[in-house]
């Protein structure tokens, strides 16, 4: 079986990662796949939305640790390209036109609580837990900070790092860190409706929408006002159906 699914529901891409035996781990295959997968989204006109989660029993559980023995100082270019690697696939979501719903059904933990922070929605099963362990094992949450710093306090943010204790879902729900909690059983059912509620938006309106919303999030006040009224005279020559 390959490390990445891909089936289409519609208008929604459904990315699965497929490496049960690893809890989802991500290696440098499943990486790069995921980052084509993406790429390959936004090029398909087809595809209005995505939904990315994880074959059971986790969403994600990380950067996979059987890679670490190779990423040394002896084997900088391996290094240069892992680190890369990551820095694209969690940068790549906000650059998408398209949203990116994470449906987290399991454990998602360091490079995979990235993952699922990265994307514009997030809907968590109610069993799931979410965390950043890398403290625990001698090394920093380095790319996924990024992210979380945005998303949560940064008094929270630093606990989650600093501890590498998980939180449940009702706990990452208080923190804004997830739009919604599911049962188990309703969490794909819940990613797919609201995968097909933003689907059903004009897609130059949703591809502004994004663009926007990113840009404004780190601007002050005053520049974001400008921003948005730019955005507001280009907007009229938006046509409905596009």
């Amino acid at each position: 079986m390959p490390d990445l699914l891909i089936d289409d529901d519609g208008p929604v891409r459904v990315l699965t990662m497929n490496r049960p035996q690893k809890r989802n781990a991500l290696n440098m295959v499943l990486s790069e796949a995921l980052l084509e997968a993406l790429r390959a989204a936004e090029d398909t006109d087809a595809v209005r939305a995505i939904v990315l989660t994880g074959t059971p029993p986790a969403f994600c559980a990380g950067a996979d640790l059987s890679e670490f023995a190779d990423l040394v100082a002896a084997n900088d270019r391996l290094v240069e390209r892992r680190a890369q690697l990551t820095m694209d696939l969690h940068g790549s979501f906000s650059t998408l036109t398209k949203p990116v719903i994470t449906a987290i059904n399991g454990a998602a933990m360091g490079g995979g609580a990235g993952l699922a922070l990265a994307g514009d929605i997030a809907v968590m099963s109610s069993t799931a837990k979410l965390g950043y362990p890398e403290v625990k094992h001698g090394i920093v949450a380095a790319v996924v900070m990024a992210n979380l710093v945005r998303n949560a306090g940064r008094k929270a943010a630093f606990e989650l790092v600093a501890t590498g204790e998980p939180i449940a879902a009702a706990r990452a729900l208080s923190l804004g860190l997830v739009n919604r909690v599911a049962a188990p059983d309703r969490l794909m059912d819940e990613a797919i409706q609201l995968a097909g509620a933003v689907s059903a938006v004009a897609r130059q309106a949703m591809a502004a929408t994004k663009r926007l919303f990113y840009r404004v999030a780190e601007l002050p006040f005053d520049d974001a006002l400008v921003e948005g009224a730019k955005m507001n005279r280009s907007m009229r020559a938006f046509r409905k159906d596009a």
